[in-house]
């Protein structure tokens, strides 16, 4: 068992389940946006020699509303989830540029 000490306060059966719970969440979330970003990284090769536009504003709003749906009717803020999204968005464009220029 860990001593108490002012800047670690006794271990706390019920706040080390949430926690546990959090990490299986995040490693699961790294998981996922690895398996995401395999596929876009295949799509960018793909409209690399396709010559195709790195970036398709068109199904980026679609998808934005769909998941700003999906939010929605999870409880989750819409405002988050597009953030967050645009964040994943810009960061595949990025790719998708960088496969074109190779």
């Amino acid at each position: 068992m860990t001593a108490e000490t002012p800047d670690q306060p006794a271990a706390d059966p019920v706040l080390a389940g949430y926690r546990k719970s959090i990490d299986n969440i995040d490693a699961a979330l790294v998981h996922m946006l690895a398996e995401r970003f395999r596929i876009t990284q295949a799509v960018g090769r793909y409209k690399a020699t396709a010559t195709l536009p790195p970036a398709d504003p068109d199904r980026e709003r679609h998808q934005i509303a769909r998941l700003r749906k999906l939010a929605e009717e999870s409880e989750l803020d819409p405002e988050f989830s597009e953030k967050f999204l645009r964040f994943i968005i810009d960061e595949v464009i990025r790719h998708h540029e960088r496969a074109r220029d190779t």
